[in-house]
């Protein structure tokens, strides 16, 4: 018997639609939380499969330049966990230089898309 996927979902703005149906259609057992420092604690109890998380640059972070820094080194830990990101395409070019220190194995532009949500997921 084939173990399940698990997936932690981080959803800190939203902005695309509802995920879950698709990710539960897909195999997934789903863990939702609303901020960074809740995936973190998450992490520490369980290693899933994937996390799905919204870059977030912003300038005024005194020591990173988005929400992700801490998660991927948190991840870094745990090298069979991939990440998939949902980005702004204004913030493109920063996140191109963020992908070039962080791993990251998927990402997807603004506006975010079922299609394109699954797409990628079936390549897991």
């Amino acid at each position: 018997m084939e173990k399940q996927k698990s997936l932690l979902a981080v959803i800190e703005l939203g902005g695309y639609p509802n995920l879950m149906p698709l990710y539960q259609r897909l195999g997934f057992s789903v863990e939702l939380v609303t901020s960074q420092r809740k995936a973190r604690s998450a992490l520490k109890k369980h290693q899933p499969d994937l996390v799905v998380a919204e870059y977030n640059y912003q300038t005024d972070f005194r020591d990173r330049s988005s929400n992700l820094e801490t998660l991927t080194a948190v991840l870094q830990h745990y090298p069979g966990v991939k990440l998939l990101v949902f980005y702004p395409p204004r913030h493109e070019e920063v996140f191109r230089r963020f992908r070039e220190n962080h791993e990251v194995w998927k990402a997807i532009a603004f506006p975010v898309t079922e299609q394109a949500v699954e797409e990628a997921l079936k390549e897991l």
